[in-house]
């Protein structure tokens, strides 16, 4: 073989072997690139979550026919419409308080004496909230009434109280509970200072709407939980707000 021979046989040589090369690091025909459009991985399961009737530290968050909820901290205490979904959190962990809670059924317990308990996404909480209160809404909603003459005042509406520039109320609720919101923008439209106070991200605040429900002979219930001056308001009622507040402009403490 001549020279100019085995130097175009090295020649092709190389060139097959870059070729093979690029053949290897490009990906196959049939291989799926991520073009953005593919969802997002579901969120991590909970760490295990041992829920029994003697379990310390635990708050039960309870959902009614009419969409609004209501905190026990005892499953014995949470009513037979509630038990089949209910949200848990234990006051000394972070888990569950995120965007995945923790939701169990009370009418399911093992053999051990244990609760079955499940992960549930923050939105899809929220969403079954909302979908209740609209059925309920739907069921209950008067038909529209006919329009007074203009300028003419509501029947039965409350008179606003003259003076509240130095009444502060606190409001007890969570980041999920639409009535906490609603109730603090209710007071704020009004010039009326709000606190909110977050029950499941402060367990001081929880412990202290607890004590605040004792000392008012009261127990469990919706949130929001609202202290007007020392009037201990369960729920969220424009109305019985209203009350509250006239009483504390007229400097009625409890």
């Amino acid at each position: 073989m001549t020279g100019a021979a085995r130097v175009a046989l090295r020649g092709l040589a190389r060139a097959a072997a870059v070729l093979l090369a690029l053949a290897a690091a490009a990906p196959a025909c049939d291989e799926k690139r991520d073009d953005g459009t593919t969802p997002a991985a579901a969120p991590a399961e909970l760490p295990p979550l041992e829920l029994r009737d003697d379990t310390a530290n635990l708050m039960l968050t309870w959902i009614d026919a009419q969409g609004d909820t209501h905190v026990e901290l005892r499953p014995a205490d949470v009513p037979a419409e509630g038990r089949a979904l209910v949200r848990a959190m234990l006051s000394d962990r972070t888990e569950g308080t995120r965007d995945v809670f923790y939701v169990a059924d009370l009418t399911q317990k093992r053999p051990d004496g244990t609760y079955v308990v499940r992960s549930m996404l923050r939105r899809e909480w929220e969403a079954l909230l909302e979908k209740r209160r609209a059925e309920h809404l739907a069921k209950t909603a008067p038909p529209p009434a006919a329009a007074g003459p203009a300028g003419s005042a509501g029947a039965g509406a409350p008179a606003a109280p003259s003076s509240l520039s130095g009444v502060t109320v606190i409001i007890y609720g969570a980041s999920w509970c639409k009535p906490c919101h609603q109730a603090a923008d209710y007071l704020r439209a009004k010039g009326v200072a709000a606190i909110v106070k977050d029950i499941e991200e402060d367990p001081a605040a929880a412990a202290e709407m607890q004590d605040k429900l004792a000392k008012s002979h009261q127990r469990g219930g919706s949130i929001p939980i609202i202290d007007v001056r020392g009037q201990i308001l369960v729920g969220f009622s424009p109305g019985a707000l209203d009350k509250a507040l006239a009483r504390a402009a007229g400097g009625v403490t409890l």
